[in-house]
């Protein structure tokens, strides 16, 4: 996925992704957020408490919500392939940079 999209196209389309699940007031996933669109996840049939160690899982700073960074942390920790794809990518664009650098 990440080699289709490239570094940049990942990068939005996480940020879509978390756009889509937040909690538009307050501007984070909050379990209450994510279970309203658990449905487009094809996630509709999960329990309230799984629902809730899905958030804290990701919740580095214990506000009991993901904002954009935890939320992307997360779904790269839950994506090895996403997590080596990436690895793959940026070492592609920094073999780039090393070739048409001028030392």
């Amino acid at each position: 996925m990440a080699e289709k999209l490239g570094g940049e196209g990942l990068m939005r389309e996480l940020c879509n992704g978390f756009k889509l699940l937040m909690d538009k007031d307050k501007g984070v996933i909050t379990v209450e957020s994510l279970k309203m669109n658990a449905a487009m996840l094809g996630l509709q049939d999960l329990r309230d408490d799984e629902l809730v160690s899905m958030v804290r899982e990701g919740d580095l700073d214990g506000d009991g919500a993901l904002n954009e960074m935890e939320f992307c942390v997360l779904m790269f920790r839950l994506s090895p392939g996403l997590m080596e794809e990436s690895q793959l990518l940026l070492e592609d664009i920094l073999q780039d940079e090393l070739n048409t650098a001028e030392f």
